[in-house]
């Protein structure tokens, strides 16, 4: 078991690794990213990174404060499911009713890496490769599709 400044430090360590590891990285327009805080730039749309002492998870996750146009974004996303799982290449778990960590409501699409942990530094490689394989298949979704949720950067 870690105290929580050790646990606080082999946390930020990962994410620094993984940010250093990533910034060679470009995105599908050819432009630097910050592929840690990734930037859709349209309000309730955000790519999400997360690792747990048991499991990494990537999502999209759908969290506008107006319920009504979180489910329109939701549902935009639900009309490009076939094109999205061509970039993903694999199933992502669909959930309209989900919750984050303050217990809003939100909507999520994600996919989950078992039994692995920010805290096993052995696990790292296998972390960093799921975290960039998957980031990299949703930027190259998003930078192609991205003007189809345009009309939810105002609301």
């Amino acid at each position: 078991m870690f105290s929580k400044e050790e646990a606080y430090r082999i946390k930020k360590e990962f994410w620094i690794s993984y940010g250093t590891y990533m910034k060679l990285q470009m995105n599908a327009e050819g432009n630097r990213t910050n592929w840690v805080n990734y930037k859709t730039d349209v309000k309730g749309i955000f790519f999400r990174t997360d690792i747990e002492r048991k499991f990494a998870e990537v999502s999209i996750e759908i969290a506008h404060p107006d319920p009504s146009v979180q489910e329109l974004i939701y549902e935009q996303f639900e009309m490009y499911d076939n094109v999205l799982k061509g970039y993903l290449g694999e199933d992502w778990v669909w959930t309209k009713d989900d919750y984050d960590e303050q217990g809003k409501q939100i909507a999520t699409i994600k996919t989950r890496l078992e039994n692995v942990s920010i805290f096993r530094e052995s696990d790292w490689p296998e972390l960093i490769s799921f975290l960039k394989q998957r980031m990299i298949n949703l930027d190259e979704f998003w930078c192609d599709h991205k003007e189809s949720f345009d009309m939810f950067k105002e609301l």
